[in-house]
């Protein structure tokens, strides 16, 4: 059975009901929107460098908060004025439930079981949100007073480098303490291991040694929650997210095949980190390597929507993309379609209020995505490897006389009508030969599409019936004139 995965971050509930004062029935009736929908997990967040309930191994988020203080006050100082209010709103909710007595992920928990759904908990792993403010309030003492346990200490050219080094084993054993207390608190059906926030745990050139460290972090973590199985009366669950390609995490120091092999995890999403939803991460590939085991794998998509690095616009996914990504990766076979930041306000996809629930009742399942409008859109992998060639598609500069070919996955398509609509970057209103799959597609004029789209017009080529096929599609653009093609998506009417 297919379905979706949804994760809820460790502040959005936070921030969105700041100036609420919540019941423990208020805050149950969160789950109750997912409740008769494609949701099957329902994946929590409590952490990032602190956590949003009262934690007694980590730093809770509200450490140093002074309730009756003003929004300068020293845990907030460090933010500019306007961004004080939204920090202190997530503070001071999750302190004043923890005053009244309200865990809201047991709540939750509690609730999605009511409700039929599974309920996990999502523990980041190397969050490194604000890591270029030292003094913000969202990081660990831990982290700040223990530089050497840095992921790069010479220099702090980016984020990445102020990451934890996973290779020090005080790392490891400070996050195994959070492991252990959070199957010891919370009856969960299983936790999930996130190294996608943020993807980089060990120093440059020992992501080797970094493979065997994070497979005994991974085993130790199993130990943790077999102790906890016969208090809870059940199994419970471990899974991971990890980069969209096999090569580039084993090349983080990411195993995923071993820790399945190994019968560690039970879970895996593959997915990218944030710039761009993935439209064509190798799917099938990840299922051959997991071939012979029980693990669910599930495809991670991210609620941005963008063509390559460059792209000045930061674009939400609407219903429309989301359904063709969701159809791409379950006809590659995926278990689940995993929804990261499609909350249901403020971090969300574009149109939320409007289409939220079609989400959540379509995209899980290739029977429910049928007959539906969808868009497939060209994007990039956002994830490599330390050294790895960093690739995408767009923006591609053609010359006259120039061939470019585009390689898109639309999922099951055979026998729909289908538009190829280009994003001209520059050269608007050049002579264009394009073909799908080989067949020539005639010219229709400016195509319009709402948002997401880029700023640049949109040229669109109808293709002949039957020409999209199953699978992935080839689109062939013959430039007559300098053009740059800096969008590129299949339309599925």
């Amino acid at each position: 059975m297919s379905g979706i995965a949804l994760n809820e971050d460790n502040s959005h509930y936070f921030g969105t009901r700041a100036g609420q004062r919540l019941d423990a029935d208020t805050v149950a009736s969160w789950v109750d929107q997912y409740a008769g929908t494609q949701v099957r997990e329902l994946l929590l967040c409590p952490n990032a460098m602190r956590t949003s309930y009262d934690s007694q191994v980590w730093d809770p988020i509200w450490r140093g908060y002074d309730p009756d203080g003003p929004d300068d006050q020293p845990l907030l100082a460090s933010l500019a004025p306007d961004d004080r209010p939204r920090a202190r709103g997530w503070v001071h909710t999750a302190w004043r439930l923890a005053q009244d007595g309200i865990d809201v992920y047991q709540v939750w928990i509690d609730r999605a079981r009511q409700h039929g759904l599974s309920p996990w908990l999502s523990m980041r792993m190397n969050d490194l949100h604000g890591v270029d403010d030292e003094a913000c309030f969202m990081h660990s003492e831990f982290w700040r007073s223990q530089p050497q346990y840095r992921r790069v200490p010479y220099r702090a050219a980016s984020w990445q480098d102020r990451a934890f080094d996973f290779g020090h084993p005080e790392v490891r054993e400070y996050h195994l303490r959070l492991v252990g207390e959070l199957v010891e608190r919370y009856d969960c059906d299983g936790l999930e291991l996130d190294w996608m926030r943020f993807g980089f745990h060990f120093r440059p050139g020992h992501e080797a040694a970094g493979c065997e460290q994070l497979t005994a972090f991974t085993a130790a973590a199993r130990r943790l929650l077999d102790q906890q199985e016969q208090r809870w009366g059940h199994r419970i669950h471990l899974g991971a997210r990890v980069p969209s390609r096999p090569q580039t995490a084993v090349g983080l120091g990411m195993d995923a095949v071993a820790w399945a092999r190994q019968g560690l995890i039970d879970w895996l999403v593959v997915t990218p980190f944030w710039a761009s939803i993935e439209t064509d991460m190798p799917v099938e590939i990840w299922r051959q390597l997991l071939h012979g085991t029980d693990v669910t794998l599930a495809a991670g998509l991210e609620v941005l929507v963008r063509p390559h690095p460059g792209h000045p616009q930061y674009l939400m996914n609407s219903l429309e993309t989301v359904r063709g990504a969701a159809a791409a990766m379950l006809q590659r076979g995926a278990d689940r379609v995993y929804l990261f930041n499609y909350m249901d306000g403020e971090t969300a996809m574009a149109n939320v209020e409007q289409d939220y629930g079609s989400l959540l009742r379509q995209v899980g399942a290739l029977e429910t995505l049928r007959g539906h409008r969808r868009r497939h859109v060209v994007t990039f992998s956002d994830t490599w490897a330390v050294g790895e060639p960093e690739a995408h598609a767009l923006p591609a500069r053609l010359n006259a006389g120039q061939w470019r070919a585009l390689r898109l996955p639309t999922g099951p398509a055979a026998g729909t009508e289908a538009i190829v609509a280009l994003g001209l970057q520059e050269g608007a209103g050049a002579d264009l030969e394009v073909r799908l799959n080989g067949a020539p597609c005639a010219p229709v004029g400016a195509v319009t599409v709402a948002e997401p789209a880029p700023a640049f017009p949109l040229a669109g080529f109808r293709a002949p019936a039957a020409t999209l096929h199953d699978g992935t599609n080839v689109i062939e653009v013959h430039a007559r004139q300098p053009v740059t093609v800096g969008w590129a998506e299949v339309i599925v009417e």
